[in-house]
Parts: C-alpha cells; sequence; structure tokens
C-alpha cells in the first residue's frame, strides 16, 4: 500500500488563527428585513440533546416520517435597550452624529461601560439621519450562570417606523419572541471553545510521519517539501499555535421551538448549566462554543430554499 500523505485540513480564510478579542461575537453586517424590530438577539448555549420530529422536507426520503434530529437548547433571556444611536452616511461609510441613551438602565451595566449622570440630548432635536440603531444589554442575572457583567451589543432597526419603535422601547425588555419565530432559519455567530496551544496534527490534521522519520512524528517536514530557495516559513506551513476560541459563523440553523422556562425542568438541572429560568429555542444541530458561552442569533444572509418555512411538529423531547 503506498503511504497517503495528508497535508494539512482547514481553510486559509481564517488567518491568522488567533485569540478572539471577546467572549461573544462581533457582527460584521446585519441581514436586514423590511420590518421594524431590532434584527439579532443574544442567548446562552445551555447545551445539547435529540427530539423526535416529523420530517416536512419536500424532497426528503424520510417526508412523512418521524426520525431522530440532534438540537441545541438556547437560553434567551430578554435584553434590555440602553441608547439609541443615529447614523449618517459618508463617503467613508456611516458616521455616528449623536446618542441618546436611557436615563435609568441597570447598575449593573455599569461594569460594562460608563453611564450618563445626565442626558442632554433630545429625540426629538435630531432631524437628520440615515439611520437607526439600538443598543442592548444582555441581564445574565436572571440565569442561573453565575455572571453579573452583561453583553452589549448594537443592532439596527430598519423600516419606516424605526424611529418610533426605538422610542416606544428605549429602556425596555425585548423578548426573543418579538423578534424571531419558529420554523425560520438564522445565522448562528459564536465564540468557539478554547483549546489552548497545540501542534499541528491537532491544529491542521495532518498525518503522523513514519516511525523512522528524524526530529519527530507529530511535526511537518523541513521546509514544507520541495521548497528549497526561500530563507523563510511559507505562510500557509502548518504549524503549532493557538487552537480554539476563534469566531466562527454557521449558517441556516432551523428554529424548531421557542419555549417557556417550566417546560424543561429536569432533576437537579441540566449537565454543567443548571436550570433554565428564562425562554429557550430549541436549534437543529450543533452550535459552537462550550455551554454558557453567549451566541448571537441574527437574520439568515442567504436561506436555503429547500427548508420550509414551517417547523416540524415534535413527538418527543430527550429533557
Amino acid at each position: 500500500m503506498p503511504n497517503t500523505r495528508f497535508p494539512r485540513s482547514g481553510s486559509m480564510q481564517f488567518w491568522p488563527r488567533k485569540r478572539a478579542k471577546r467572549t461573544y461575537a462581533r457582527v460584521r453586517s446585519f441581514p436586514l428585513n423590511n420590518e421594524s424590530k431590532p434584527q439579532a438577539f443574544l442567548g446562552y448555549k445551555v447545551g445539547m440533546t435529540h427530539v423526535l420530529i416529523v420530517d416536512n422536507r419536500a424532497k426528503s426520503d424520510t417526508k412523512g416520517e418521524t426520525i431522530s434530529c440532534p438540537v441545541t437548547i438556547i437560553e434567551c433571556p430578554p435584553l434590555k435597550s440602553h441608547s439609541i444611536r443615529f447614523y449618517k452616511k459618508s463617503i467613508t461609510g456611516l458616521k455616528l452624529i449623536s446618542e441618546v441613551p436611557y436615563e435609568k438602565s441597570d447598575k449593573e451595566l455599569k461594569r460594562k461601560t460608563s453611564l450618563p449622570k445626565a442626558v442632554k440630548k433630545k429625540i426629538e432635536d435630531i432631524k437628520e439621519y440615515d439611520e437607526i440603531r439600538v443598543t442592548f444589554y444582555t441581564q445574565p442575572k436572571l440565569t442561573g450562570i453565575g455572571k453579573k457583567k452583561p453583553e452589549l451589543l448594537e443592532i439596527p432597526i430598519p423600516g419606516k417606523d424605526a424611529l418610533t419603535w426605538a422610542k416606544e422601547n428605549l429602556g425596555k425588555e425585548v423578548s426573543i419572541k418579538d423578534i424571531f419565530k419558529e420554523g425560520q432559519q438564522l445565522d448562528i455567530r459564536a465564540i468557539t471553545k478554547g483549546k489552548g496551544y497545540q501542534g499541528p496534527v491537532k491544529r491542521f490534521g495532518v498525518a503522523l510521519r513514519r516511525h523512522k522519520s528524524e526530529k519527530g512524528i507529530r511535526r511537518v517536514g523541513p521546509r514544507s517539501g520541495g521548497w528549497t530557495s526561500q530563507d523563510h516559513m511559507m505562510h500557509r506551513v502548518a504549524q503549532a499555535g493557538q487552537t480554539g476560541y476563534h469566531q466562527r459563523t454557521e449558517l441556516n440553523k432551523l428554529i424548531l421551538k421557542i419555549g417557556e422556562k417550566d417546560e424543561i425542568k429536569p432533576k437537579g438541572g441540566l449537565h454543567k448549566y443548571g436550570v433554565i429560568k428564562n425562554q429557550y429555542i430549541l436549534v437543529k444541530g450543533s452550535v459552537a462554543g462550550p455551554k454558557k458561552r453567549t451566541v448571537v442569533l441574527t437574520n439568515a444572509s442567504r436561506p436555503d430554499k429547500l427548508i420550509p418555512n414551517e417547523a416540524p411538529s415534535i413527538k418527543y423531547t430527550n429533557i
């Protein structure tokens, strides 16, 4: 049998593979719709389980049959709006022209950002703007993960009634049911589980070298093989370094169910998470990150047309 070579695995699009700057993901672009409401939500990953659903995909071999489906539980405590931000379009992109904060934000928000002592600006005084965004913060104090410092995220509000929605909901809570619905496709952004400094075998999946090779088994060959004229190691050669704790985006994750807190009550709570105290969603498939990690939910940027817009009926839940 010939010696099968497996030089490396992993996309060079994710480069450099270094640690993320914060524990929750950064959203570079929001897929917008015409509804005047927030275009994203934040939740906390609880863990995985499986459910039995009736397959409702039109071109599936198991259409109409009951199948097992892995799901991820994400607890979604309500968000609170902190401020309204007004943007103006410029040559270099959107430019912040004004911000009107809420006077009585929760004291936990001081752990994340500085709060104004008095609000001098008024919403009615701002006339010229091109886009409105609202800053929301999470309420981890409502969960059982043992965390006090909230996450802060700026979310756009599109549509003609954006200013009206922002004024009416400034300082109020927004639930997951106000933004998303069952059967909807999402893009989920999260920071993956950190694994520290690892070698090229674990980091890029390179094959182990032969047992009689010199200078190590779990490493790549000299000068990435064949290349002898350059005086440096090529950047695409698999080398040891930081593994995990990277931001990743998964597309078209289906919401199977949006449930209430009283529906999941396993004895002793869920493994390594605890008791779910807020609304939760069941997302088909896996989600990046460990348990208790913050995930960002947005509308699907390019939804799969083969997936129906209606959520399949759930026959059994293993919770």
